[in-house]
């Protein structure tokens, strides 16, 4: 064979065996780069899972460390009040006086579920008096103990407070843990303990678990164990000198996340940890880290369930023709942003879940709120009233406490507006005249430093909204503008207008409307938000005030009131160079007039008597409803539920008005108006609530012709609230 035969066959065989092993190295590409690809996506969408749990962990502690702190100011101001009860009266006369202080701490213990006794404990740590009768054999000495001991030898900061451990208080295996106090005067007089009851942390933290968490719990500095969910099986009672909580806290003592095997059930978990001021107590709470795979599995298994079936295709037509690469590197692009969108909308479903998380959270609590705060308030104005002239001090501490229960009521109508709970009582409103109405409060609110400006558009629509919450919606922004401005002062600007919202807005904002809305936008040159903070804004208990200067719930509480009343917020702001709040409330198309506002003379009270039949199952609340009546000149009777109710009202037909609560057990309030309108159609019904639940509520609205009046309430409120349903002849006038 010629030798240039052989050279060429030679030549082939050698560019055939570089083709076959370029193919083989193509081929081996194609399969390890989209290997390569998807596990470096793996490893990305674990640290996102990872930081996820980070997030719900955060924002579950925050309900979880305000309830907490709620729990324990509850305790401290017990002590304070017990104080003032006791007064300077020497242990002679405390002995003395056993019987009726032993029944006023009792009233105090049973107005309040979390606190299971009280006690007070003389100079020498023995008992002069308890909320519960002391069981024989428990008068040891307890001098020796440490609560005692750090109060008595001043081993505590002035003031403070110390946090027992949880002890066996009663024979049926209750426990408790104690929050002991000094009790005040010039020297060391005794220790005033009250007892915690864990099992009311228990109960909370089980309803907050259901978010998905895995454990919370309640501990001190030292690690031991106050409250958690779960239980913790047998006799562990404390952490580990060496756990990652301990670990944890010593190096960021306020707040931190770790991530540890636990020492009680041996799983391990991703935790985050808060800790709550003025006390050395921490509030924690874990997700299981195989949760957290679990969730990143299925991420990463819904990514092959693409990824695998394209990454055959692509080596399939690498081997056949792989001038087809570009049209599979279009389809990977599509099945990214696939992935992209799917992301997105299980964050906005996620945030859904956390907002109705709360919003359930916050109204379940809103009704035993709004009865303790209705027993405080109104026992605070009743007190007052018969006390009659008192000294300065005395006055100045009524007026502390009956700030204090406002404030507290105020916060739990700001948590119910967030969650969309407050029921709204909607009107035809004019927003340049409430706008110009408050112009003077706005002033007085932003004070000299800064200038205030309205532009109201002429030929404005009317809204149909409750102008009360407008108005503290316009005063919560303006608050906030205040406080974003540089102590130089600025400028605030109201704006209102008619507005459109198009086709392409609504596309970039899915939960409002397309339609005609009425804007009033409230416009600052203050320090203005930056993405982070303005992405997190209307979140409930969000702020970037110092701590102790705000709740974060202003802008929430804007957004819950618009959201519910059919509205939309907007928020647009820069660094440096202010903020602007649009509120957009749908325009109304009904009749242009709006109800006429009572005037003073038809407000005013006057003398006269009818019989108010109060129905109310919190035996504290109609108590106070009773008195309140009594007072006021009425003659009242009294049930505790439905059945009681309508007894009576067939024994007195003398009954003009039926005063009652909606939430009720078996029947509710609803029902019971119900029936007795049936069988008496003359009678007057006024509900009265702190938490709707939908029975006289629906769709956020008051249902028709609906008489309510919402719980926390003064006399005075009451007083008003019967005179308007009953009118001039029955009603009394209120003592001044």
């Amino acid at each position: 064979m010629p030798p240039f035969r052989s050279d060429g066959a030679g030549a082939r065989r050698a560019a055939a065996t570089a083709a076959e092993r370029s193919l083989q190295l193509v081929v081996v590409a194609a399969i390890l780069l989209p290997v390569l690809v998807l596990a470096t996506g793996a490893w990305i969408s674990y640290g996102s899972h990872r930081r996820d749990a980070e997030g719900r962990l955060a924002r579950t502690l925050d309900v979880v460390r305000e309830h907490a702190i709620k729990v324990f100011e509850t305790a401290d101001l017990a002590a304070r009040q017990v104080n003032q009860i006791l007064g300077d009266l020497p242990d002679e006369a405390v002995r003395a006086r056993e019987p009726d202080l032993q029944r006023q701490l009792a009233e105090l213990s049973g107005a309040l579920p979390q606190v299971r006794d009280i006690w007070v404990l003389d100079a020498q740590a023995r008992p002069l008096v308890t909320a519960e009768p002391l069981p024989a054999g428990r008068e040891g000495d307890l001098a020796a103990r440490p609560f005692f001991r750090l109060h008595r030898d001043g081993a505590l900061p002035q003031g403070s407070d110390f946090v027992g451990e949880v002890m066996t208080v009663g024979p049926d295996g209750a426990t408790a843990f104690q929050v002991s106090s000094a009790r005040h005067g010039s020297s060391f007089r005794g220790v005033i303990a009250v007892a915690v009851d864990p099992a009311y942390f228990r109960d909370f933290y089980a309803q907050v678990r259901e978010s998905g968490l895995d454990t919370i719990s309640l501990l001190r500095e030292d690690g031991t164990i106050l409250a958690r969910v779960p239980e913790i099986p047998g006799r562990i009672t404390r952490t580990p000198p060496t756990s990652g909580f301990l670990t944890a806290v010593g190096r960021t003592p306020e707040r931190g996340f770790y991530e540890t095997r636990s020492a009680v059930d041996g799983r391990e978990r991703l935790y985050a940890y808060r800790r709550l001021p003025h006390y050395p107590v921490y509030v924690t709470a874990g997700i299981d880290r195989a949760t957290i795979l679990a969730e990143w599995r299925d991420t990463v298994a819904s990514h092959l369930y693409f990824g695998l079936p394209a990454t055959l295709g692509l080596v399939a037509l690498t081997v056949v023709a792989l001038r087809r690469t570009r049209r599979e590197g279009e389809a990977l692009a599509q099945l990214r942003a696939e992935i992209l969108r799917r992301e997105a909308s299980e964050d906005q479903l996620r945030q859904s879940q956390k907002m109705e998380a709360v919003g359930r959270l916050t109204g379940g609590l809103a009704h035993d709120f709004n009865n303790l705060l209705t027993v405080v308030l109104g026992s605070l104005e009743i007190l007052q009233r018969r006390m009659g002239p008192v000294d300065a001090r005395q006055q100045r501490l009524i007026d502390n406490a009956i700030g204090g229960a406002r404030r507290a009521a105020a916060l739990t109508q700001r948590l119910l507006a967030f969650a969309r709970r407050q029921p709204l009582d909607p009107k035809p409103v004019d927003a340049n005249a409430l706008v110009s109405g408050m112009a003077e409060l706005f002033r007085q609110t932003l004070g000299e430093a800064v200038r205030l400006e309205t532009v109201l558009a002429g030929g404005l629509w009317r809204t149909f909204a409750d102008p009360n919450q407008l108005e503290n919606a316009l005063l919560n922004l303006t608050v906030n503008a205040r406080d974003a401005m540089p102590e130089t002062g600025g400028r605030l600007t109201i704006e209102t207008a008619n507005a459109y919202l198009d086709e392409a807005y609504i596309a970039a904002h899915a939960e409002v409307a397309a339609g005609q809305y009425v804007l009033v936008a409230v416009t600052d040159n203050g320090t203005g938000m930056g993405p982070e903070v303005l992405a997190r804004a209307v979140e409930p208990f969000f702020t970037t005030k110092e701590q102790g200067q705000g709740t974060g719930l202003g802008l929430s509480q804007v957004y819950g009131f618009v959201r519910q009343s059919g509205g939309h917020l907007a928020v647009y702001s820069e660094l440096g160079q202010g903020t602007t709040v649009k509120i957009y409330l749908p325009r109304h198309a009904g009749p242009e007039d709006s109800p006429r506002p009572a005037s003073r003379a038809s407000l005013a009270i006057a003398q006269g008597d009818a019989t108010v039949l109060v129905v109310e199952d919190e035996a504290a609340v109609r108590q106070f409803a009773v008195e309140a009546l009594s007072d006021l000149g009425y003659r009242v009777l009294d049930a505790d539920g439905a059945a009681a109710a309508l007894n009576l009202l067939a024994l007195h037909p003398e009954v003009a008005l039926l005063l009652t609560d909606v939430v009720m057990p078996d029947v509710n309030g609803r029902r019971l108006a119900d029936e007795a309108l049936r069988r008496r159609p003359d009678l007057k019904v006024v509900f009265m609530t702190g938490y709707t639940r939908n029975a006289i509520v629906h769709n956020g609205m008051l249902d028709p012709g609906t008489q309510l009046i919402t719980k926390p309430f003064t006399v005075a409120q009451l007083a008003a609230k019967l005179r308007t349903v009953l009118g001039d002849a029955a009603g009394p006038r209120l003592p001044v």
